[in-house]
């Protein structure tokens, strides 16, 4: 699929931080009106210790049956160094160039990091959403920034995560007894439909199915790219 460049790449981590809380003004903390969710991909990355080269990909679930219809996958050179809170410059070259391959366009996408539960409130999340201008939902396995409180036990309990007084995000038990993860909108989202639409697409395990295709997919790729 075509994309539009939404800045360039090469970029210091101190002017990336300053492009971070620039775009945050841009992002849209509410679904498009009639949102209809028919297709969820999933986005994730695949890299080694010291590699130089990273595995990106995305695959795209039916949101009824959570079968898989599409994937498409990218080996790019890394540019940019693993700093916290920039995850999105070292990620989102990697995934553009599988996002040019993906023939099926997503209704949302399900980002394995933060969104708005950021420090800068500018998580991959957001980045992401913005650049491929589709509804986003950052759902991470631990926390970058703020707090919550206790958390009930059976699926679908949910609980605010705050910091400094601000709702950034959710801790949200998707299976009993099972550790939480945490969602927070990313563009073109809200929390209550981030929460519900992480909720629908998981089913026996802790991560949504979104999650777990995409992550064995890069998987896959990286191991083959290694064979050959």
């Amino acid at each position: 699929m075509e994309l539009e460049p939404l800045h360039r790449w090469d970029l210091s981590p101190k002017q990336a931080v300053a492009l971070q809380r620039e775009l945050r003004g841009r992002l849209v903390l509410r679904p498009p009106p009639g949102l209809k969710v028919e297709r969820v991909a999933g986005a994730d990355i695949s890299m080694g210790r010291g590699d130089v080269t990273a595995y990106g990909g995305f695959v795209v679930l039916d949101a009824g049956t959570l079968a898989p219809v599409a994937q498409a996958s990218a080996a790019v050179s890394l540019t940019f160094p693993y700093v916290p809170g920039l995850l999105s410059f070292r990620e989102l070259p990697v995934l553009s160039e599988a996002w040019a391959r993906l023939d099926v366009r997503p209704d949302v996408l399900i980002f394995d990091g933060q969104g708005t539960a950021h420090p800068r409130r500018f998580g991959l999340a957001c980045h992401g959403g913005l650049l491929f201008g589709v509804p986003s939902i950052g759902c991470a396995k631990s926390l970058l920034v703020g707090r919550h409180g206790p958390l009930g036990a059976e699926r679908g309990s949910v609980v605010d995560i705050l910091d400094e007084g601000e709702v950034i995000g959710r801790a949200v038990r998707t299976r009993r007894n099972v550790l939480p993860v945490y969602v927070s909108p990313g563009h073109l989202m809200d929390l209550p439909t981030a929460v519900a639409l992480v909720l629908r697409m998981t089913s026996r395990y802790r991560e949504p199915e979104t999650t777990r295709h995409a992550h064995r997919l890069v998987n896959d790729v990286r191991r083959s790219a290694r064979r050959a």
